[in-house]
């Protein structure tokens, strides 16, 4: 499964400071999409279905959410973003209405109100760890809190990118580091993935590894516009924008994309990402 080229989307003003609405509608209309193989993957491999209790660490605007409903599972997300929530909520729930869900989705801005709607019997945490400092640390929080709301012995999902040699995305990324490290921003910045990001997760949540799998999810764009964009709203660009400006991202982004645009004018770059699947 490839992700289908997103279409182009004018905006009168690409130096403009984009809003958080802005950055979650690019999200959700142009980026989300790129790790839906992913998704796929893991609900194939456990099988997901109407026994299914998930909770969505990191639930962004629902797309993973949305295709477990549509193979039955009740489910939970999750998300700080408060745009991305609410427009994971606009698909969700007449999403849910129109299957004759048994019960509604429940979303949330924290995950301690999250573990409250369990038992859950999956949990799953789709943003992948390994591009900023500190996500790993973010994550097994995360995970301390919601764990005591699944089943014993339910199944955790962790996911990363995959080997640097592999991912093509990578060097485009780093333009992140790199500006935020000139600009000394604080907290900001692509670290680059570890051989052992996943498992050290596992660890220090007291998750038991039983397996793990990688993916293939080309990131392509309809064009370079499309490109940078969706590539700003993944928020690893925040530091840099903080330490420069976003004119200068922009630019120094499209610069690194430029090896990646085809004749054609569309962008494309092979990725692998990782999952490990645990049990509690």
């Amino acid at each position: 499964m490839t992700p289908t080229l997103v279409r182009h989307h004018r905006h009168t003003e690409p130096s403009a400071p984009a809003d958080g609405a802005s950055r979650a509608r690019d999200w959700a209309e142009i980026q989300e999409r790129m790790l839906a193989p992913l998704y796929e993957a893991v609900y194939a491999r456990l099988e997901v279905g109407p026994a299914t209790r998930m909770l969505s660490l990191g639930c962004g605007s629902g797309l993973a959410l949305l295709m477990a409903v549509g193979r039955g599972a009740r489910v939970t997300g999750v998300d700080a973003d408060p745009d991305r929530l609410a427009l994971a909520r606009a698909r969700l729930l007449p999403a849910a209405e129109d299957r004759g869900a048994t019960a509604a989705p429940r979303l949330t801005d924290t995950v301690a109100a999250a573990a409250e709607g369990g038992p859950h019997n999956l949990i799953t945490a789709f943003t992948p760890i390994g591009c900023e400092a500190g996500d790993g640390e973010e994550l097994v929080r995360a995970l301390e809190t919601a764990v005591p709301s699944a089943d014993r012995g339910s199944t955790v999902v962790l996911t990363g990118w995959g080997p640097p040699e592999r991912c093509a995305t990578e060097a485009v990324l780093r333009v992140a580091g790199r500006l935020a490290d000139d600009g000394r921003a604080p907290g900001g910045g692509w670290r680059g993935p570890r051989r052992d990001d996943l498992e050290d997760v596992a660890f220090r949540a007291g998750l038991k590894p039983d397996g793990s799998g990688r993916v293939a999810c080309p990131f392509g764009y309809a064009d370079m516009d499309s490109a940078v964009r969706g590539l700003l709203s993944t928020r690893l660009f925040e530091a840099a924008v903080r330490a420069t400006d976003r004119w200068q991202v922009e630019k120094e982004l499209a610069e690194a994309l430029h090896p990646h645009r085809r004749p054609d004018g569309t962008v494309w770059m092979s990725n692998v990402f990782r999952y490990l699947v645990c049990t509690t």
